[in-house]
């Protein structure tokens, strides 16, 4: 069994952090007087903040696990996940997506529906995402468990409780303020207690390029070192078993675009920033990082290929999620391991509270205020919330067991990104920039794109489709998903009578909201939207390359 020798010191270390969490949760509570407070911050933190918090609260299970195992798996191709599947989708919200979330004042994503479609369109996508998000809040919590119980033996339940509790009580009394500092300050967490595994484990492997030489003996091949090898239609060899097609197209546009600029719970840190212009630079200030995320995540899960005998085997201690832990317990000295423990808590929990401060806003203001509980005092709203979030907790720790059955949880979050995001991306997509499109053309087509990922899904599944890989299967669930729901749009829309132009001002190209009048601290050159875009695109097509 995998346990890590730790003592007082490393409990200490853990300790400290737990109450600072709480510490900030406590502090959070004293500037809540509005249900804006609560669920938006007040639309009222920096840009820096906001921009941290992005990316930090993208920084869960689904990244250091999830795709620290996808480097083991699959190699340097894991790459594509970033630089084609999160940077330019992330300077599209913050140049293009923007104006409308944030100049149109709407609260969430679905609200955004409800005003541009319909609210047979809104309450849809309202309960799918409330459902998404709860089936991801889970998969943190049981990825949190599963390597407490690994690397200090903690019952899987009791840390799933634990973790769950903690998150519970810092959400419940500071809202998203609460959840915004706290990741703030984990992505500093994060990036301490995880860049020393790839330090290390380079140096013991003889660098880059001792690495790639011991990846390239074993299992994965030569072909593990270079991102763009293999991809062709007539001869796909790369280890995910996808064409460039697939990359492109079904990663880098339908399921990166979908996520990133339709997934409530990063447009929300947004959408808390105290200007249109902070706004816009949250999802370009959090591109940064991403940037250099393969560094802690892809890399590591390669070293831990290539140093640990037997990786992504049978044995469970073994599976290609316990990538980092493994290497944790390989490398770190005691103190240094309390420090490592407490950056995947902070991952996790970035990651649950992300997605639970999500959950509790739709269910509040998408659900109850609109169809349940409507016209109620504001103080109302905010009891409402407090309720949502420990109903959402709870939940959370049930389908905390759906992502026990998967060795790779990329694969399983993928599913769901092809099934919930996808078709809400490609219904935004053409109805912020086609104004004849129809509300029930964005009903129909939502629906239409949900089964058809779904229905890919089941039918590879049961042996009828066969795909290169399960990621493959999602790549190719999300077209299909795409082209669905556009076809089916485009089609309702014939037949069906579209919203007046007036109505439209804000929530479709061509009628966007003006950008507010900068103070002189935002007109400086740095914190122009565009030179933010252009730097992080043109650093990612650098990186790129050199991989290629």
């Amino acid at each position: 069994m995998l346990r890590l020798d730790v003592n007082a010191i490393d409990y200490a270390i853990i300790a400290v952090y737990f109450l600072v969490v709480l510490g900030i949760g406590f502090a959070a509570r004293r500037y809540v007087k509005t249900s804006l407070d609560y669920f938006l911050s007040g639309r009222s933190l920096p840009a820096w903040i906001t921009g941290l918090a992005f990316v930090s609260a993208n920084l869960g299970a689904l990244e250091l696990l999830g795709q620290a195992a996808n480097g083991a798996q699959y190699g340097i191709a894991g790459v594509h996940f970033y630089w084609i599947g999160a940077i330019p989708a992330m300077v599209f919200l913050g140049l293009v997506m923007m104006p409308f979330y944030y100049g149109s004042k709407v609260r969430s994503v679905p609200e955004y529906l409800r005003r541009r479609f319909n609210k047979p369109s809104h309450l849809f996508n309202a309960v799918a995402f409330s459902i998404a998000t709860i089936l991801s809040a889970g998969e943190n919590l049981y990825a949190l468990a599963l390597v407490l119980n690994l690397m200090l033996g903690w019952p899987i339940l009791f840390g799933i409780v634990v973790a769950a509790a903690i998150v519970l009580v810092y959400i419940t009394l500071g809202g998203l303020s609460s959840a915004i500092y706290n990741e703030v300050l984990q992505f500093f967490v994060i990036v301490v207690a995880v860049v020393p595994v790839t330090i290390i484990g380079l140096k013991a492997l003889g660098g880059w390029h001792g690495l790639s030489e011991t990846i390239s003996k074993g299992k994965l091949g030569s072909g593990a070192t270079h991102s763009w090898h293999g991809l062709s239609i007539s001869d796909t060899t790369n280890p995910i078993g996808a064409n460039w097609i697939a990359i492109v197209f079904g990663l880098g546009f339908v399921q990166s675009f979908g996520y990133w600029t339709t997934n409530f719970a990063e447009v929300q840190r947004a959408l808390s920033a105290s200007s249109l212009s902070a706004a816009r630079r949250t999802p370009l200030i959090g591109a940064f990082p991403k940037l250099l995320a393969p560094a802690i995540t892809i890399i590591p899960g390669m070293i831990a290929v290539a140093s640990v005998k037997g990786l992504g085997g049978s044995d469970p201690d073994l599976q290609y999620n316990n990538a980092i832990p493994l290497l944790m317990g390989q490398y770190f000295p005691n103190g240094m391991l309390g420090l490592a423990v407490a950056g995947l808590l902070a991952a996790f929990m970035a990651g649950v509270a992300a997605n639970v401060s999500a959950f509790n806003t739709v269910v509040t203001y998408d659900l109850l205020e609109p169809y349940i509980r409507p016209g109620r005092a504001d103080e109302e709203y905010v009891r409402y919330g407090r309720v949502a979030t420990v109903a959402g907790i709870v939940i959370s720790i049930a389908t905390a067991l759906i992502a026990s059955g998967y060795t790779n949880i990329m694969n399983y979050i993928q599913v769901l990104f092809s099934v919930f995001n996808v078709p809400l991306f490609a219904t935004f997509f053409i109805g912020m920039f086609w104004k004849r499109m129809t509300p029930w053309a964005g009903f129909w087509g939502m629906v239409a794109g949900s089964v058809g990922a779904l229905g890919t899904y089941v039918l590879y599944k049961a042996g009828v489709l066969a795909f290169g890989s399960d990621l493959a299967e999602a790549f190719w669930g999300a077209i299909v998903a795409f082209c669905l729901d556009a076809v089916v749009s485009v089609g309702v829309t014939f037949v069906t009578e579209p919203k007046p132009v007036e109505e439209l001002d804000g929530l479709v190209y061509g009628r966007a909201a003006k950008e507010e009048r900068l103070s002189e601290a935002e007109r400086v050159w740095y914190r122009s939207p565009k030179v933010l875009a252009w730097a992080v695109l043109l650093l990612t097509v650098g990186a790129s390359l050199f991989f290629i």
